[in-house]
């Protein structure tokens, strides 16, 4: 038997590492673990198994079915974990998304066979409709005042009209490939959403810490991501209005050239606007327009 020492030092050792609850498989996974790479976190194994551990942070990650993972945070098996927000409004625990990851973004969708004429929301009046997501599809049906049968199934829901099972579907959407090849096509969607990172409501002080540290990575990360960096030459009579067009964290670098009356400029710009700033840019006389990935950001 472990003596009462050994006990508390396990115990103090396992209070000591944030638990985060990750997809097994599927289509969060990867990307999860690309997070955390990026974070500069390294696995201690890649096989996956149920649970490994950080070399280089006190982190301890657990490989689960992704809608059993709001039980478990809520639950405290896990301190936090990364899923898709539609798990989370599905499932309604009690537990707190602590930040969007701004990746695995989709929408959840209603679709119906294609040779069917689509006439407004009130199609879905006394029509049943297969999903694996019944609570959020209910409720956007009570806030229309519609109330169609609800067919709750587990997965292949995309199927569910060919075979009889139902007269349309609601499932997430990414790219509507699915739905093409299944003679589906997609008619109205009732919400957007993408991966968060959520978490327990009462994690101890050491643990909250920890999380503190993982969200400051996790923001230069997505702060990188979101944006670019940008070089060119102008001249010196339009820096007013270009610093105006690319402000940058606080102001753009302004830097003189060789050549008379012309400066290099340094900024950041959104990944979003990147294509309109380029175009405004040109207009202003801008030259030799250089963009730069960023791998990390610090705000």
């Amino acid at each position: 038997m472990c003596s009462p020492s050994v006990y508390s030092s396990t115990n103090k050792k396992n209070m000591s590492k944030l638990k985060i609850a990750l997809q097994k498989n599927g289509r969060l996974a990867e990307k999860s673990l690309a997070l955390l790479k990026d974070c500069g976190i390294k696995l201690s194994n890649g096989d996956r198994k149920l649970k490994t551990e950080a070399k280089n942070f006190p982190l301890e990650v657990l490989f689960l079915r992704d809608d059993d993972i709001p039980q478990y945070v809520e639950e405290n098996v896990a301190d936090i974990g990364i899923i898709g927000e539609n798990e989370v409004w599905e499932k309604d625990k009690n537990i707190e998304i602590t930040t969007k990851l701004g990746f695995a973004g989709c929408r959840l969708s209603l679709a119906i066979p294609k040779e069917e004429e689509y006439t407004g929301i009130n199609y879905f009046k006394n029509k049943k409709i297969a999903t694996s997501y019944p609570k959020i599809l209910r409720k956007y049906f009570n806030e229309n005042d519609l109330y169609p049968e609800i067919e709750e199934i587990g997965g292949c829901v995309e199927i569910a009209p060919g075979i009889g099972l139902a007269n349309a579907i609601f499932d997430i959407v990414s790219t509507g490939s699915t739905l093409i090849l299944n003679g589906l096509k997609e008619v109205e969607t009732v919400t957007k959403s993408e991966a968060v990172l959520v978490s327990n409501k009462n994690l101890i002080k050491i643990k909250q810490q920890i999380l503190h540290k993982l969200l400051f990575r996790i923001n230069a990360v997505k702060n990188a991501n979101e944006n670019k960096y940008i070089l060119l030459n102008a001249p010196l009579s339009v820096v007013p209005e270009i610093s105006n067009i690319l402000p940058g964290m606080k102001s753009p670098t302004i830097l003189p050239l060789a050549k008379e009356n012309w400066c290099s400029i340094h900024s950041v710009v959104k990944e979003d606007e990147f294509w309109d700033v380029i175009d405004q840019l040109k207009s202003l006389g801008a030259q030799g327009i250089l963009v730069v990935p960023i791998e990390k950001m610090i705000i």
